[in-house]
């Protein structure tokens, strides 16, 4: 699986807004993983971020 949809799935499965530090928490990835993968999650605007640092799948 790719560490982008790890992260997304981690989102999704959360089921509420989540920061960078929880999303290591929950899928046991590297942070500079996490941040890449946020970072192209968001270039592709598969997610958005309800408030400052918090994310959640749109």
């Amino acid at each position: 699986m790719e560490t982008k949809e790890q992260v997304l799935g981690a989102m999704k499965k959360a089921g509420v807004p989540v920061n960078a530090c929880k999303l290591v928490e929950l899928t046991g990835l590297d942070r500079k993983e996490v941040d890449k993968a946020m970072k192209q999650l968001k270039a592709d605007e598969a997610i958005v971020s309800p408030k400052n640092c918090f994310w959640q799948p749109k």
